[in-house]
């Protein structure tokens, strides 16, 4: 398999911790091609025997935390009715499901929720996150308790702040 080869079979991995990382589909379409424009410009710097899947996780990660510090800098711009026809025709409660997840996601700090992803969603191991974010091993499984910590509290709360009634087990 040649390195395009390699990097192409990646792409839906991308597509999906951008959509995750991102919250809002054309940033993480935006978010892939910009990974994938550097990662091939840059093929000479993939090293010969390495996962495409961790370079390629950097790269994406690496521009995207980019994006957020000029963000960062800059006002917020909040489109005035914007709407998120990526869901109509689904099921509602698989709809509102998915909706709870990602609110909840989007609620978690940048570090947890990269790690969370990165682990949860995608199945890098902590020293593959741990390479891919910069940071030690026993950084990522701390933020990834701390992460996961956080989502269950929020999966369990309600749109008012109210927690949900939670099922009892019975013997």
């Amino acid at each position: 398999m040649s390195r395009r080869d390699a990097v192409a079979a990646e792409i839906p991995r991308l597509r999906r911790y951008a959509r995750a990382l991102t919250g809002d589909g054309d940033a993480a379409d935006d978010l892939v091609q910009d990974c994938l424009e550097r990662a091939l410009t840059r093929l000479d710097q993939w090293r010969h025997g390495e996962s495409p899947r961790r370079w390629l996780f950097t790269i994406l990660h690496n521009i995207h935390a980019d994006a957020m510090r000029r963000r960062a800098r800059r006002p917020v711009h909040v489109a005035y009715d914007e709407r998120d026809a990526r869901h109509q025709g689904a099921d509602p409660q698989t709809h509102a499901s998915a909706g709870d997840m990602d609110r909840a996601l989007q609620q978690l700090s940048e570090e947890q929720r990269a790690v969370v992803l990165l682990v949860g969603l995608e199945g890098l191991s902590y020293a593959e996150a741990a390479a891919v974010l910069g940071i030690p091993a026993g950084t990522v499984m701390s933020r990834l308790a701390r992460g996961r910590e956080k989502l269950r509290v929020l999966m369990q709360e309600t749109g008012d702040g109210r927690s949900r009634p939670s099922l009892r087990r019975i013997k």
